[in-house]
């Protein structure tokens, strides 16, 4: 491990903004947020970053190391610095940036309100009881932190830019907690189709292979989501019985 490594940081605003680099002290266990703060400390005060807990666990400090959307208390830098020692650290590409490595994320909480919750039947029998299958099928969405790396890395949010269109990879986990929650009496599928941009998702995994959760997005979320949206809207057969059982079809 070097000594010393240098780090190649985005500082800058929504106007301008350029790679500044840093020389950075190294010790065993190091990773880049810790290299950010050493920064902050003894070097460069006004350098603006976004962290918590430092722990995985908050979502805070997501960034961009060597182009690849990375929590930066996850990172270790020996895994990311090469022959020349440098490491490369820019802001989330996906969202509007507000200073350094900040980005305004705020767009993710205005879909996350257009998005119903959790609602039980008042006549469901009193205490609620559910299959432990149910129980761990569900659980595993609720692992989300919400470090917004799956909707950085999104190529239709990243590189087409259509957040007029599609939710996004978290929102497909939390609309599936919701629509596999076996006491939730709300269907979203509509919803799916339309506002939350469904389609639009081709099942690339990129979003499932960076999450630090390991939430398997794609193979447990958005393809059973997919399914369900299938059935419903471009099922022949589905439509057929529904048309002779005399099931109005859906909007």
């Amino acid at each position: 491990m070097r000594e010393e490594i240098t780090l190649n940081v985005y500082r800058g605003n929504s106007e301008s903004g350029d790679e500044k680099s840093y020389p950075v002290k190294t010790f065993p266990g190091m990773v880049v947020l810790d290299a950010i703060h050493q920064i902050q400390a003894s070097q460069d005060s006004t350098l603006a970053c976004r962290w918590n807990c430092k722990a995985a666990k908050c979502g805070s400090c997501s960034a961009e190391i060597n182009g690849k959307p990375r929590l930066m208390c996850k990172s270790r830098i020996e895994d990311f610095y090469g022959e020349d020692g440098k490491i490369t650290v820019h802001p989330l590409k996906t969202f509007p940036l507000i200073k350094d490595l900040v980005c305004d994320v705020s767009w993710n909480y205005k879909k996350a309100e257009q998005i119903p919750p959790l609602t039980i039947s008042p006549e469901t029998p009193r205490p609620l009881r559910m299959q432990q299958i149910d129980v761990e099928r569900v659980q595993e969405f609720r692992k989300c932190i919400e470090c917004f790396l799956c909707q950085d890395v999104c190529h239709v949010l990243r590189d087409h830019n259509r957040k007029d269109s599609y939710f996004g990879p978290r929102f497909m986990v939390k609309i599936a907690a919701l629509e596999m929650h076996p006491l939730d009496t709300l269907d979203r599928r509509k919803q799916l189709k339309n506002e939350g941009g469904i389609g639009f998702c081709n099942i690339t995994k990129c979003c499932e292979e960076l999450c630090p959760e390991h939430i398997h997005i794609t193979d447990n979320a958005i393809i059973p989501l997919k399914e369900r949206v299938v059935d419903d809207y471009f099922d022949p057969i589905g439509g057929l019985i529904r048309k002779v059982l005399g099931a109005k079809p859906r909007p």
